[in-house]
């Protein structure tokens, strides 16, 4: 039998991991680009959260609250993300593409200067 959670566990859940973005300032999206290297990633645009980077999660979904836009881009392909606290730590990264990611852009060729911008970001902690 698989585990379900319930929705005020669901909503703790999802709190208490995006309650770790606000650790020591307001915490930053970092889109990156696969590189070609074995280093990983490299950064295509940098993005800030507000002083409290979301509200309250209902039904296990927290909404970010209104992040900064990258108003000059490093440029590149965009392909994944990771959400850092205030103090550079990871606290969670997933996907990006146009549509079906974690997160979705309008386009993922971002060119150097350019403005990136996030109107929507949500993190969701699923039932089972």
């Amino acid at each position: 039998m698989a585990i379900t959670l319930s929705t005020n566990a669901r909503n703790a859940s999802a709190d208490g991991i995006v309650d770790l973005v606000d650790v020591s300032g307001p915490g930053t999206i970092e889109i990156k680009s696969a590189a070609s290297t074995v280093a990983g990633t490299s950064e295509v645009a940098t993005l800030t959260f507000s002083a409290t980077a979301f509200g309250a999660a209902s039904n296990g979904v927290a909404t970010a609250a209104t992040i900064t836009s990258d108003t000059s881009a490093t440029g590149g392909t965009a392909t994944d993300y990771t959400v850092f606290n205030g103090a550079g730590a990871a606290v969670w990264q997933g996907s990006v593409s146009t549509s079906a990611a974690d997160l979705n852009l309008s386009s993922t060729s971002v060119g150097a200067g350019d403005t990136v911008s996030i109107s929507t970001f949500t993190l969701t902690v699923p039932a089972s």
